[in-house]
This record gives C-alpha cells, sequence and structure tokens, in this order.
C-alpha cells in the first residue's frame, strides 16, 4: 500500500472513532502524527464571525484588533473577519443584508433602526460613558449653553444627531428658530473656517484634530453631552434577535465577547500596543501610531469597567437613561415607543462568563 492510501484510509477510520491499533505495522510515526494532527484540524475547524464596526480603523475599535492581532479569537476557536465602517455605510442595514453576525453602533441609531423593522439587540456594551461633545470657540462668545442661542452649530448626522436634538429640547430651543443647525461633514472644517460657533467633537478624535490644527486649549469650551445630562450610550455591540434562540449562535458569540473583553483590557492596559494594532489593520495608511495612541488613552476614560468582571456588561439603568433621553425629544424624538427589555439581553454576557 501507498503511503497516500494509508494516510486517507486512517483519517476516514480515525473520523470513525476506529482505535489506532488497527495501524499498519509499517506506518512511520512521522505518517501517524500526520493523520492525527490533520484529524485534529477537521474537528475544529475555526468558526467565523464577521463583526461590522461603526467607522474607519481608529482605536475606538481597539479591543477588537487587538484581540485578533493577539491570537484572542483564535484561541477561542473563532476566525474573524472585522469590517471598516465609513460614511456610506449603515451598520443596520449591513445587519439586516445579513452581511455581519455583529455590529458596534451608537444606541440611539440603533434603537431607531430597530423601531423602523430592523429588529436589533444590544448584547454588550463596551463602552459605558458617552465622549460626545459640543465644542466651541471662545472668540464666538459661547461660554455656556445659554450663550448657544442664535448661534450656527455643527452636527453630525447619520443617527448622531440624537443628543444633540433633545439637548436643545431640554434647553428650550428650537432648531431654524433659536439655533441655526449645520449639517456637519465627519470632519471639523466648520469651526476652522468660522462657519459655526460650535462643532460635534468625540473626546478621542475631532477634538484633538482641533488642537493638532493650531488652535490652542485655552481658546476652546466644551459641552460634554455626560455632564449636561443628555447622553446617551455609545459604542455597543448589537445582533439580530432571532439569531438569539440559535444556541450555537449564542454559543459563538459568548467566545467572541470573551476575547473581544480580553482584547479591550489590553487595550486600555497599554495604548501604544492597542495603537500599533490598529495602524497595522488600517489599509489606507492614514492612520498614525502618534494619533491612535492619544485616542486611545482618551477611550480608555470611557470604559470605566475595563479590568474588571463587569467589563460590557450593559446596566439596565443606562439603558433606561438612554431611551428617556430618547424620547424626550419634543416635536421630533428619536424614538416614538419604549422598546422595553426587548431591545437587550444579557444571555450571551453570562455566557461568556463561564
Amino acid at each position: 500500500m501507498t503511503g497516500s492510501f494509508i494516510f486517507n484510509q486512517l483519517r476516514t477510520e480515525l473520523a470513525h472513532g476506529v482505535s489506532l491499533r488497527s495501524v499498519p505495522q509499517g506506518l512511520t510515526k512521522g505518517l501517524l502524527a500526520a493523520v492525527v494532527a490533520v484529524c485534529g484540524m477537521t474537528a475544529q475547524a475555526a468558526e467565523k464571525v464577521t463583526i461590522q464596526l461603526k467607522w474607519l480603523p481608529q482605536a475606538g475599535f481597539a479591543g477588537y484588533y487587538l484581540a485578533q492581532a493577539k491570537g484572542y479569537y483564535k484561541a477561542e476557536g473563532l476566525d474573524v473577519t472585522i469590517k471598516p465602517g465609513g460614511p456610506d455605510i449603515g451598520p443596520a442595514q449591513v445587519m439586516a443584508g445579513n452581511g455581519a453576525d455583529v455590529m458596534v453602533d451608537w444606541m440611539p441609531s440603533a434603537l431607531a433602526s430597530r423601531e423602523a423593522g430592523v429588529p436589533l439587540v444590544n448584547i454588550a456594551q463596551v463602552y459605558n460613558q458617552s465622549g460626545l461633545m459640543l465644542t466651541c470657540k471662545k472668540s464666538s462668545g459661547v461660554n455656556s449653553p445659554k450663550d448657544l442661542k442664535g448661534k450656527t452649530l455643527g452636527v453630525w448626522y447619520g443617527g448622531n444627531e440624537y443628543p444633540f436634538l433633545n439637548w436643545m429640547n431640554k434647553l428650550g430651543y428650537k432648531p431654524d428658530t433659536d439655533i441655526k443647525v449645520l449639517k456637519q461633514g465627519f470632519n471639523v472644517d466648520p469651526l476652522l473656517q468660522n462657519q459655526a460657533a460650535c462643532i460635534s467633537t468625540m473626546i478621542y478624535n475631532e477634538y484633538w484634530q482641533l488642537v493638532d490644527a493650531g488652535i490652542k486649549e485655552k481658546d476652546l469650551v466644551t459641552f460634554f453631552y455626560e455632564k449636561e445630562g443628555v447622553a446617551t450610550l455609545e459604542d455597543g455591540l448589537y445582533v439580530m434577535e432571532a439569531k438569539l434562540k440559535d444556541p450555537a449562535f449564542v454559543a459563538r458569540m459568548a467566545k467572541f465577547l470573551k476575547a473581544s473583553f480580553k482584547g479591550w483590557n489590553e487595550a486600555v492596559k497599554n495604548p501604544a500596543e492597542a495603537a500599533k494594532a490598529v495602524v497595522a489593520a488600517d489599509a489606507s495608511g492614514s492612520a498614525t501610531l502618534k494619533v491612535q495612541t492619544r485616542q486611545m488613552e482618551n477611550v480608555a476614560k470611557l470604559i470605566t469597567n475595563a479590568g474588571t468582571p463587569k467589563i460590557g456588561y450593559l446596566d439596565p439603568a443606562a439603558y433606561e437613561r438612554t431611551v428617556k433621553v430618547l424620547l424626550a425629544g419634543g416635536s421630533s424624538p428619536v424614538i416614538k415607543k419604549d422598546p422595553g427589555k426587548a431591545a437587550y439581553s444579557h444571555v450571551i454576557w453570562d455566557a461568556a462568563q463561564k
């Protein structure tokens, strides 16, 4: 018999539980080891998981990139594909089209999508603090919220406008009447070019773009949505509701969460290492180590549960606060009905703790 015939014969027999005592005496130890290795690989084929991010590669998603780079997903038997987002990519639409197993999104847009017919469910909440803020030039005459009246304010849309609109409603300011809303692109040009008194920024990204552009921090005024009482939960993980009924999916995603949390814990502990993983994953080559390290240092401030057993746990009280803010949008609420507890689940998070 040829070596290849014996190899294939044994692979078939081993796959069906035949004892190794049936191995021909002339079989070499090397060939036997190869057979066993192939059978083991077949039995432990990696399970595929695709995650759709909300934006382009940046430290805001460092935990996933670091988990990939350090082999945490592989150690859990997973083959993970990380799909970057962008200005023309709607994570909810990707999910609805079965283009990903899980997505990263802000809760306002996720709940709005759910009400619109895409049954998304939050399975984990990595960021438990909001990094969104309105940043203004002092020279524009804005020093407090009451100074916003009559000003042009840059606002991101595509799901990011909801906290702002709720804040304006709380202040009693009506868009196009008391304030002028400028639909802001995902850049800081309106402030640099004096097209707006204030613009939307994230503590870990656009704020520092202003500083890098030459504006001194002492010349800027910031209003954190968290401190203004209108903060909503940001980067959370969402899956389609129907998939939670599949035990195999729940088990696979529990492994994903376990590895991802490990990646996030490492990212918070070592921003420089996390930045390297992000830069390596950026195919465009635009990400730099210096900027991504700084970004990760600020992202870490928003994950206060890092390094604890509670990382990624969605606090029901925080969820309810977010829903309350979204319902309080005056004549234009983000959602019209309270989605209740159906919009989130701890099933996968609980399974990831075992």
